[in-house]
């Protein structure tokens, strides 16, 4: 955090002290820059937020990685989402507005100020979701030119290759954004899974591996135009497109009754992923007291794949399985309107409108070679959401507190082409209420409570019909018959200073988690999106952060108790879990910075699930130079990356390990040249199902 400060006159540094002469006139005035350390994280009412600019957090090369270095956050092990522990998937904000995951990617992790974790969301957010990451860019105070330069060398199972580019200009009321970033990436997969059905009398366990060749390519671009000191017009895109060529094998034993076949598969897989985001925004102030807002946005994603496969039956000759081609692609338009009215007894009404639709389409081509049979469908899913919302929040002496109710009406109908009639049909309404209150008890203790209803909805792709066999009897597959998820939750929170102590309750209806389907036909095992009846769970969480000098830590605590339940499986105990958190900055003298992380979790019972204990620990050195960085990490030092998960209902038994490619060592740079301040750059993202555009 820098502060620049004119004097009238002359300041002198001498042993840490100022001194000034009596020769000293107005005509030797100076600018002298004043360097302070910021608090890295900081915590609010059960809220944390992440000081990421100046910090040694600002290295890391990608915004993914970045995340997945901060408390509770968690990356799945095939980084397409995000969930907080003990809250599910967050919505993604940038600036106070909504983005998703595509356009955290196409971030650049230098244009981040800062991250805060917001546990309580009002109702002015979304229904999708009972946690909101808010990443916050650099704002400063004049205009210019800036552009940083970065490149990160990754060593994992391969080497993998980050190199990107950002760049701003300001000029009077016009300010310009580009960025670009090529990654050369070869990412190792692996997943494992020993499971049986004992009323078909099958056992079964297999091992499946491989490499990807990855050539990804983010790139963006924006205008910000300000028309007075209040009104403003927005336009910007960002695309994320990857090339990818798989080659994986799997190893299969197989018996059935007391024939043991020994199987080995293998295949290549070459596809490409292309994301597209437009967004146009306006913003006008009435007077000090009332604002408008309205946008529009257009999103595209499509997912292009073939998949040619063949099997080696007991150490014989490799004979052709499958052949399968796939073709995915969604587009959504959207709208939103704003209004926020404030009142002079310090009250303020907030309301809005908006509407999207979405429309999806799934062509999967499938030869299969063994039974010289092939299938052909296309799969077609529209979907409409219009939504209302209204607050209003205040505040009294001591308490402050906030009133919120959102109504949403969902529309889904969802058809093969080769047929009339609609597999998928859904009309419904959804009201969501939300309350918050805050008691000031004195000026070092809160305490503060909240309840929240929301939906978290299914990725359009989750509801196609695409599928990808591993073998000739087991398939990961999508699921055209997945509800949304109704989440209820209240929490209190007691703060003291900076430390906290919460407590949190939840339910969850209709939880959406991968299951099995077994089809006694085809004799095929189906690993697919479903969902359960019901989850609880109630933690009570601590958050405890440490200074002493030069040493800052920081560290979350929480104790855990989840229930999955579902009529098709059989119920285990419920036993509480811990997870934990510690974070150890030593900032040293000639800008040098150490940091050791890392984070665990106990072994875990949910009722239906049982899943491993895990442990991860990652270490880095950072100096700054002049206009230049360099940090070393070490990630995943003990290699704790595994996903163990056992499942059991009443026609198989599953356990489960998804292997995640972490241990890493890298060496990031990072060069900035130029001088740019006062990003007045805004945009507001209008799409509120952003993130199930994937």
């Amino acid at each position: 955090m820098k502060y620049y400060v004119h004097l009238l006159f002359i300041l002198t540094v001498s042993n840490g002290m100022a001194q000034t002469s009596e020769k000293d006139t107005i005509y030797k005035m100076e600018e002298v820059q004043i360097k302070l350390q910021p608090k890295t994280f900081s915590y609010k009412n059960g809220n944390i937020k992440i000081e990421v600019a100046n910090s040694i957090l600002s290295s890391i090369s990608n915004p993914l990685d970045l995340l997945s270095k901060l408390p509770k956050v968690q990356i799945s092990a095939d980084a397409a989402t995000i969930s907080i522990i003990g809250k599910g998937n967050p919505l993604l904000y940038l600036d106070n507005q909504r983005i998703e995951m595509n356009d955290l990617l196409a971030l650049s992790v230098s244009d981040i100020k800062s991250i805060e974790i917001l546990n309580n969301p009002s109702a002015k957010y979304e229904a999708e979701g009972s946690v909101v990451i808010l990443i916050t860019r650099k704002l400063s105070a004049s205009e210019g030119f800036q552009t940083v330069i970065s490149e990160t060398a990754s060593f994992k199972k391969k080497f993998n290759n980050f190199l990107g580019v950002n760049s701003n200009l300001k000029f009077r009321r016009t300010e310009l954004r580009a960025n670009f970033n090529y990654n050369k990436l070869n990412p190792w997969e692996s997943n494992a899974n020993k499971y049986a059905i004992p009323a078909n009398q099958i056992i079964s366990d297999y091992n499946v591996a491989g490499f990807t060749k990855r050539n990804n390519y983010i790139y963006g671009a924006g205008i910000y135009q300000t028309f007075n000191n209040e009104d403003s017009f927005s336009f910007s895109i960002n695309g994320n497109l990857k090339e990818d060529s798989f080659d994986f094998k799997t190893k299969t034993n197989y018996q059935i009754l007391n024939d043991l076949s020994k199987i080995e598969t293998a295949g290549l897989t070459t596809g490409n992923r292309n994301f597209l985001n437009a967004i146009s925004n306006y913003s006008k102030k009435f007077n000090n007291n009332s604002s408008f807002f309205a946008g529009i946005q257009y999103s595209s994603f499509v997912n292009s794949s073939e998949i040619s496969s063949s099997n080696n039956y007991n150490q014989t000759t490799f004979e052709a399985f499958q052949n399968v081609k796939q073709h995915f692609k969604v587009d959504v338009f959207s709208a939103r309107i704003d209004f926020e009215k404030k009142f002079d007894n310090e009250m303020k009404l907030e309301v809005g409108v908006g509407h999207n639709f979405a429309n999806a389409t799934t062509d999967l081509m499938l030869f299969d070679f063994q039974s010289n049979n092939e299938v052909n469908s296309k799969y077609l899913l529209k979907e409409q959401n219009t939504s209302a919302y209204s607050q209003i929040s205040g505040n009294s002496k001591k308490v402050s507190w906030l009133v919120g109710i959102r109504a949403e009406k969902t529309k889904v109908k969802g058809k093969y082409d080769a047929i009339s009639s609609n597999l998928v049909d859904k009309n419904y309404i959804n009201l969501f209420p939300k309350l918050q209150a805050e008691i000031t008890i004195d000026s070092t203790k809160a305490i503060s409570f909240n309840y929240a209803k929301s939906i978290v909805r299914p990725n359009y792709s989750s509801t196609g019909n695409g599928q990808t066999f591993i073998n000739p009897y087991f398939v990961f597959s999508s699921n055209v018959n997945l509800n949304p998820t109704i989440s209820d939750e209240v929490f209190a929170n007691f703060q003291y200073k900076n430390k906290s102590v919460k407590l949190t309750y939840y339910k969850n209806k209709d939880v959406m988690n991968y299951g099995f389907q077994y089809n006694t036909t085809d004799k095929i095992v189906y690993y697919r999106p479903e969902n359960f009846d019901l989850e609880t769970g109630y933690n009570i969480e601590f958050t405890i952060p440490f200074k002493y000098r030069f040493w800052r830590s920081d560290t979350v605590l929480s104790v855990n108790v989840s229930k999955f339940e579902d009529d098709s499986a059989n119920f285990g105990n419920a036993n509480p879990y811990l997870y934990y958190y510690s974070n150890q900055t030593f900032n040293l003298k000639k800008d040098w910075t150490i940091s050791i992380g890392g984070w665990g979790l106990t072994n875990r019972s949910e009722g239906i699930f049982e899943r491993d204990a895990m442990f991860v620990l990652d270490s880095s050195i950072s100096k700054k130079y002049k206009n230049w960085s360099c940090t070393l990490s070490y990630n995943n030092i003990f290699n704790g990356g595994e996903y163990r998960e056992k499942i059991q209902n009443k026609f198989i038994n599953s356990q489960a390990t998804f292997f995640v490619d972490t241990y890493e060592l890298a060496v990031a740079l990072k060069y900035t040249f130029g001088k740019f301040t006062n990003s007045t750059f805004k945009e507001r993202a209008v799409d509120e199902n952003g993130n199930r555009v994937r």
